[in-house]
């Protein structure tokens, strides 16, 4: 089976902004916060955008043809998301539950992601774990009292910098921040506390503290990525594995010439361009890849080369 590109999925929550459109030339509402690159979430499903299936759900697609997915996947579950971020504002502080806790409470996956910051304003940070260990009923206290970030740890950020969110994690992307997210499957996410933040109906978003209370691991986190690797030289390029744990595996490729790589049946390739131009050549088909574009090489597809120059994001379970 071929490689095909895909359309993603628009989210206008409220915090979203303008980059989205302008850097990666997304055609969503405004303000535009997320672009589902890869997904197949009944939330928001990317649609194939190439090839004699163009038109097609992706949630569809993978239902019919399991053996695209490779067998490192879970039979007919896809189990991670490819996304784009634009936060112009704060996000919520919040936390994802597990994958145990997850399944019983919500009927889904709990949620490990991972940030890839590609741009930032000047002094942007974001919320990332505790600076120190507190009880949960301090959480509750200073949630109740608007105090909460006092005692959350402020990572500064600069492009290029890795972020992964273990389940768990108490976090908040903040204002001015460009990122790749790859996460689990999932949806869910418990808001702690929104700044005092009105929705788009006049009202304040719902809080979800009880449940996060249930799931928070209120203490500092480790910036650490498992599985990372320095950027290393290979045939048409720099390759970066940004993380590697049982959800996925994330590399940039940094190409400069022709790389070339064989799925060979364990798993699929989720192709995002974050700069330059690129093409995406398997068998007798040739994919266009520029800035923003995403391409999904199925599992059972031969080898694929990737010719140009640019910064692609690569996926893999």
């Amino acid at each position: 089976m071929l490689p095909f590109l895909l359309n993603p999925a628009f989210k206008d929550y409220i915090w979203g902004g303008v980059k989205l459109r302008d850097q990666f030339g997304k055609d969503g509402p405004a303000p535009l916060a997320e672009s589902w690159e890869l997904s197949a979430h009944p939330d928001g499903d990317a649609v194939i955008a190439s090839g004699p299936l163009a038109g097609t759900r992706f949630s569809a697609f993978i239902k019919d043809n399991p053996a695209a997915l490779g067998s490192r996947c879970p039979a007919g579950d896809f189990p991670v998301m490819v996304k784009l971020i634009d936060a112009a504002q704060n996000l919520s502080v919040q936390v994802h539950p597990d994958d145990v806790y997850g399944m019983r409470v919500e009927g889904e996956r709990g949620k490990t992601e991972m940030w890839y910051i590609l741009d930032c304003e000047p002094g942007a940070f974001l919320y990332f774990g505790f600076e120190r260990e507190i009880s949960a009923d301090e959480a509750r206290r200073r949630i109740a009292s608007n105090t909460i970030t006092e005692v959350l740890h402020k990572a500064p950020v600069h492009p290029g910098d890795v972020f992964f969110i273990a389940a768990g994690t108490v976090h908040a992307i903040g204002a001015g921040i460009l990122l790749a997210e790859i996460q689990e499957n999932s949806n869910t996410t418990y808001r702690v506390y929104d700044f005092g933040r009105v929705g788009a109906d006049g009202k304040p978003r719902p809080l979800h503290i009880d449940k996060a209370m249930q799931v928070a691991c209120l203490a500092p986190a480790s910036q650490d990525a498992p599985g990372a690797v320095p950027p290393r030289p290979v045939a048409g390029g720099t390759l970066r594995r940004l993380a590697g744990c049982a959800y996925f595996t994330a590399d940039t490729l940094k190409l400069a010439g022709r790389y070339s790589y064989t799925p060979g049946g364990a798993s699929f390739v989720s192709v995002l361009c974050l700069d330059g131009v690129a093409s995406l050549c398997c068998g007798n088909e040739t994919l266009v890849l520029k800035k923003g574009s995403s391409a999904f090489i199925p599992a059972d597809a031969p080898e694929f080369a990737l010719d140009g120059a640019g910064t692609l994001l690569l996926t893999t379970i």
